[in-house]
C-alpha cells in the first residue's frame, strides 16, 4: 500500500528528485550518477530509498540499462514539475528583488500565434520590459505534453486532445477558420475563383497526422469526391512551410487564415480565391488544474483575454 501524503513528504528530498529526472533523461545509472557527481554505489543507494519511500519499484533494471515502469512515469512526470517549480520560484523571486521582471513559458499552436499570442504579448512586455519569456511553437499533443512536465506555464492550444482533459482549466479564446496558400509563382494565385479540383494535382504541404487540421484536409477532399493528394510534405513548421512556398511554386497549403493574412499581407505568399468549407475546434488558454499561477501567467491571460 502507498505511504500516505505526510510520510512521502518527510523522506523525499529535491536531490532525489534530480536523479529521477537524469535516471529518465539517461537511461543509465551510470550516466545519472555522473551528472549528479555521484557514485554509482551511492545512486544506487539513493534510488533504493527513493523506492523505498514509495514502497513500489519504479524502474526495471536490464542489461541495456535502467528504464521507468509505469509507475517510474508517473513519479518522474511529478518529479519534473517540482523541479520546474522551484527553478520558477528562483526566477520570480529574482524578479521581485529587482522590483519587475520574472519568467513567463508559454506555448502556442500555429494559428494561435499570428492569432493572439504576438499582440497580448507585445503588450505585456510593454508593460512588463523586464520580463523574460520563452515562446514554444508546437502541436497541441506536444504543448500539453511540456504542460504536463512543468516547461509551459501556459498553452494556447485545444485540450481536447489530451486522453484526460478533466487535468486541464480551459478557458475558450476564438475560432480558427482556415485559408489555402500558395507562394507568389504559383499559377493560380491571381485566379478570380479557384476550386479544389484545380488543385488536385497540386503537391500539398500538410500537417502531421496527429493534428486535427490534417483530418480537415482530408475531409475536404473526400466530401469533393476528390483523392487526397500524393506524396505530401508533413510539417507543423510555420517557417518551414512558408520557405517551402517560396521556394517551389508548385506548391500549396492549408493553414489558419490569420496567419494566410499575415503572408499575404508581407507579401511572402498568398490566399487563393477557394472557401474552406470545413470548421475547426475553437482554441484557449490551457493551464494545469490546480497549479498555483505566477503573477507573469495571471498578466499574460488578462492580455490574451481583453
Amino acid at each position: 500500500m502507498l505511504p500516505n501524503v505526510d510520510s512521502i513528504a518527510a523522506r523525499l528530498r529535491l536531490k532525489q528528485l534530480r536523479l529521477l529526472i537524469a535516471l529518465d533523461d539517461h537511461g543509465s545509472l551510470h550516466r545519472a550518477a555522473d551528472e549528479m557527481s555521484l557514485t554509482q554505489p551511492g545512486a544506487t543507494k539513493a534510488l533504493r530509498e527513493i523506492e523505498s519511500t514509495f514502497g513500489e519499484t519504479l524502474f526495471v533494471r536490464s542489461a541495456q540499462g535502467i528504464r521507468p515502469n509505469e509507475l517510474g512515469r508517473c513519479v518522474i512526470r511529478y518529479a519534473r514539475l517540482i523541479h520546474m517549480d522551484v527553478a520558477h520560484l528562483r526566477e520570480e523571486m529574482a524578479g521581485i528583488l529587482q522590483g519587475s521582471g520574472g519568467r513567463l513559458a508559454v506555448g502556442a499552436i500555429m494559428g494561435a500565434v499570428s492569432g493572439v499570442l504576438v499582440d497580448a504579448l507585445t503588450r505585456l512586455r510593454a508593460k512588463q520590459p523586464a520580463l523574460t519569456v520563452e515562446v514554444v511553437e508546437d502541436t497541441s499533443a506536444r504543448l500539453l505534453a511540456l504542460l504536463d512536465q512543468g516547461r509551459l506555464d501556459l498553452a494556447i492550444c485545444r485540450a481536447s486532445v489530451a486522453r484526460q482533459p478533466e487535468h486541464y482549466d480551459y478557458l475558450e479564446l476564438r475560432d480558427e477558420p482556415l485559408a489555402i496558400v500558395a507562394g507568389m509563382a504559383h499559377a493560380l494565385i491571381d485566379a478570380p475563383e479557384v476550386t479544389l479540383a484545380d488543385l488536385a494535382l497540386s503537391r500539398w504541404i500538410v500537417y502531421p497526422s496527429i493534428m486535427p487540421l490534417r483530418g480537415l484536409f482530408e475531409r475536404e477532399f473526400k466530401e469533393a469526391g476528390l483523392p487526397l493528394p500524393l506524396h505530401p510534405v508533413e510539417t507543423a513548421s510555420t517557417i518551414t512551410t512558408v520557405l517551402l512556398l517560396q521556394r517551389d511554386p508548385t506548391l500549396v497549403s492549408l493553414m489558419p487564415l490569420d496567419m494566410a493574412a499575415f503572408l499575404t499581407r508581407h507579401g511572402l505568399a498568398k490566399r487563393l480565391a477557394i472557401a474552406v468549407r470545413s470548421r475547426t475546434e475553437p482554441y484557449g488558454i490551457v493551464t494545469r488544474r490546480g497549479a498555483a499561477l505566477s503573477a507573469a501567467t495571471k498578466l499574460m491571460i488578462d492580455e490574451l483575454t481583453q
